[in-house]
């Protein structure tokens, strides 16, 4: 990671009482990360965000978090960025995906990209059948 992204953790806090009775290196949702993955990552412990959130103690409910808050006054920008994400123990890790990536340095594949179950482009790979419809509105315009 970046040192970007370590930027992205200084308005957290750590100094919390959630972490004086909880040992960081004995968590069971952290996956093995290879050692490039480890440098410059954020805190090992829970931490506090910006918005008052404890992130990290795997409940993912606060009275604090606009979730729990939520009306159509409220952004839905406000709960992006790395604050919302603990760097080690996101349940995210646990995918299959990010298990390759992160524990064996797999990196996944981005193609062919379809949904399980539409083939969101079935009518275009058909007989040309696009490009006959194509051919055929340019021929009317001219």
């Amino acid at each position: 990671m970046s040192d970007k992204s370590e930027e992205s953790y200084d308005n957290v806090e750590t100094d919390i009482n959630y972490n004086r009775k909880n040992d960081p290196k004995l968590d069971p949702f952290e996956i093995n990360f290879k050692p490039e993955f480890k440098s410059e990552r954020g805190p090992r412990e829970a931490f506090v965000n910006e918005h008052g959130v404890l992130i990290g103690d795997h409940e993912y409910e606060s009275v604090e978090s606009p979730l729990e808050q939520w009306n159509e006054d409220v952004d839905p920008a406000v709960m992006s960025g790395d604050e919302w994400v603990h760097p080690y123990k996101d349940i995210g890790f646990q995918t299959k995906e990010n298990r390759d990536l992160f524990e064996e340095g797999i990196v996944p594949q981005g193609y062919p990209f379809m949904h399980s179950d539409k083939d969101v482009a079935y009518k275009s790979f058909q007989s040309g059948e696009a490009d006959s419809k194509e051919k055929g509105s340019k021929r009317s315009k001219s």
